[in-house]
Formats: structure tokens, sequence, C-alpha cells
């Protein structure tokens, strides 16, 4: 019988333990080479734990564990091999239909209960929060009680929930506590914002923009943008090349300080802020300032969709030079971003709601969008920090400042 020993991979340096999130497998379980076996998180991205061989595996940490890297959690026997894929075909079908359809209906409690009965797969679990339903309203009928992708989608095909049933998912009047224990992510998030605050002379300066250029463009080509690309054109990528052309003009903005010295970037590495199940995440797009709207639109696409799986590494989310986040999104209409360390300033984008402005002595409406930008002073001053919110001010309600470094065709014409 031979024992292969599985510790847990290092997610990048100065990070000495981790939390084990979820086990997809469990005791007892037979897998597959490169299985995935259990998701780890880090302070600062969610791993998964993958079979170096197949066979029969013992776990030897519970989910919620803090264990240190380079520990043994899994043991593997390789003496016990899957079945071979083609004897699992027509009978497990057959055998799934036989099964009882699951229900939105709170969980009854099966005769054998475990720690999985009642946790989502994790690809039930996807399609519960997209559909904002709870586990608990679901009957699980995998192995030992766990919710399978089948049973959400049973669910759902039985038809959404009564209003007796919505009824009674609200507030009962209780006095009960929930108590959950912060997530490595969640609590590494929470000491760098507060050491931000104590740390910086942070100050945060407003504009508006109009975006009735951005819009115009968009409805103009955005059916031969998706034809050419594959993609719809968003806001984020026209703010993103505005922040790059911006930082050229004001580099303090693209700075940092490390020590006694100040750093100045010649490159706009820029983190984008997405909502990811595990909360706020900031993958970085390289060298944006070189990249085309296709390409900046491409990139922060696969940068979300790895956010949303849960795929994002750490090389993804560090080193930064700048940082845009979007709360106009949730709805937001005004509001202060924090800084993301150690860059020194973050754009915050907000909801567009039409407004009547003074244009020309004539009152319209238009589509407008307050922007945020957070800074710290002691490397940017004041002068630069609203002169930049300008500069991508004009960039945006004129887009094409953004081909001819901030000018306007006719200045450059002109050698202005």
């Amino acid at each position: 019988m031979a024992i292969v020993e599985l510790k847990v991979p290092s997610p990048g340096e100065s990070i000495t333990e981790v939390v084990i999130a979820r086990w997809v497998k469990n005791t007892g379980d037979i897998v597959e080479k490169d299985d995935v076996l259990a998701e780890i998180d880090s302070d600062k991205a969610t791993l998964t734990l993958n079979a170096e061989e197949s066979g029969k595996i013992e776990v030897l940490a519970a989910e919620g564990d803090t264990v240190n890297v380079g520990q043994v959690v899994v043991k593997i026997d390789t003496s016990f091999k899957p079945e071979a894929k083609a004897t699992v075909e027509a009978p497990k079908v057959e055998a799934k239909k036989a099964e009882p359809a699951a229900t939105l209906t709170p969980n009854h409690t099966p005769a054998s209960t475990s720690y999985a009965t009642g946790t989502p797969s994790v690809s039930a679990a996807k399609i519960l929060a997209e559909n904002n339903i709870k586990p608990t309203q679901l009957n699980g009928t995998g192995k030992d009680g766990r919710i399978t992708k089948q049973d959400v989608l049973a669910a759902l095909s039985n038809g959404l929930p009564t209003a007796a049933e919505v009824l009674s998912n609200s507030w009962k009047g209780g006095r009960e506590k929930d108590r959950t224990k912060m997530t490595s992510l969640r609590k590494t998030v929470a000491k760098r914002l507060v050491a931000v605050k104590n740390e910086t002379a942070m100050l945060t300066t407003f504009n508006e923009v109009d975006m009735s250029a951005i819009y115009a463009i968009r409805a103009k080509y955005k059916d031969k943008f998706k034809e050419v690309y594959g993609s719809n054109v968003g806001f984020m990528s026209f703010f993103t090349k505005a922040v790059t052309e911006a930082l050229y003009h004001y580099p303090a903005v693209n700075g940092m300080i490390d020590g006694e010295e100040l750093v100045y970037n010649k490159y706009c590495d820029i983190g984008i802020a997405v909502s990811a199940p595990k909360g706020l995440m900031v993958p970085v797009l390289r060298n944006a300032e070189l990249m085309s709207i296709a390409d900046i639109e491409k990139g922060i696409k696969d940068l979300a969709v790895k956010a949303r799986d849960g795929k994002l590494t750490i090389e993804d989310m560090t080193g930064g030079t700048f940082t845009i986040t979007n709360g106009g999104v949730f709805g937001s209409m005004m509001s202060t971003p924090i800084i993301n360390p150690p860059q020194s300033a973050i754009l915050g984008m907000h909801n567009v709601v039409d407004r009547p402005m003074a244009v020309n002595g004539q009152v319209v409406i238009r589509p407008m969008m307050y922007v945020a930008l957070s800074y710290d002073h002691r490397i940017i001053d004041g002068r630069e920090s609203v002169g930049f919110l300008v500069k991508v001010k004009e960039m945006l309600e004129n887009p094409s400042r953004m081909l001819f470094g901030g000018k306007v065709p006719e200045e450059v014409l002109l050698g202005l």
C-alpha cells in the first residue's frame, strides 16, 4: 500500500498559514489525479488543493481549521483505483432520475448527518448565489446530504416560492445571533483599511463628468464592437484609458512612498476593484497605458471571471500603481473610496443620473456621474489631485483627447 501525503502549498511570500475554507471531497472518497479536494483561503487569495495521485483519501483537517503552509492535510491511499468511466454512464443517470426532486423548502434532518449535510457543492453554490437562494431552502440528495447542482436545478424547475414561503423567510421576531469566523482575507482587508486611515494623510476631491460623449460612442459602435471583439464596451475601459493618460501628466498620482523615498512609476498597472463571492478583490491590469480600449475590455473581463470563479492568484493582485473602483454598479451616488496601499490614490466611479445642467445658457438634461479621487496628501498636493481629476473629466467628455495626449485635435494641429 502506497500512501501519498498532500501538504498545504504556499500561496506566496510571507504567508505562513491558511484556512481550510471547504472540502470538496471527503474521507473515504476515491478520487482521480488532479481532482480538486479542497478550497484554501489565505489573506490574499483563494487556492485549490488538488490530488497528486488517484486513490482513496483521508482528510486530516476540518473545514475552518487554520493550518500551516507545508502541513500534511490529506493522505491518499493509491492502492484504491477509481472505477473506469465507461461503467459510470447509463446506470448512474437512471439512478439520479429515481431520486426525489429537490424543493425550495427548509432542510429536513437526514437519518445520518455529517458536516457535509446541507452543504452545496462548488457548482451548486454558484447557482444558489446567482438566484439569491439560501442552502437551507433545499434538501440535499447527494452523499451525506450534500446539495448537488442537480438539486438546485430541480428546485428552480419547480417554480418560484409562494408568497407565504417568501414571508416565512423574513424576520420572525426572535433574539438569535449568528457568529461566523472571519476569513483570512477579510481579516487582512480589515487591518489594511485601518492602517490606511491611521498611516496616510488621506483626502478626497470630487468632480462630475458629463457622460453624453461616452454614451454616444457606445450607442453608435456597440454592435460593430461586439461583432469585431465579441464583447460589449463598458464604462470601465473608457475610465481606465482616461486615467492612464491623466497619470502621464500627473506622475505623483501614480507614485508611492517607500520609506524615506518617493517612487514614481513610469508605467500604469491599474487595479480594478471587483466584487467576488469572497469579498472585494482588486486584480491588476498590467501596462494598461499600452492597451487599446478593446484590450482593456478583454483584460477586465478575464480578471472579473477569474474573481467570480475564485481563480485569482497572488500575482493577479499585487503590484498595482493606481486603483479604480465602481460603486455605481450598486447604486452609489457619491462616496470616498479608501486608498489601496502602498498606492497613493484611488478613483471612485458612481452611478449615472440624468440631471438638469446649464449648457451654453440653456438648461438641458445630461447623464451625469460624480467621481471622487482619494489621495495621500504626503505625496500628492492639492493642485495635482484636482488637476488629475479635471484631466480625467476632460478626456471623458471629449474622448478624442485620449488619442492626442490629453489635447484636442485642433491643439495638436496648431502645435499648442
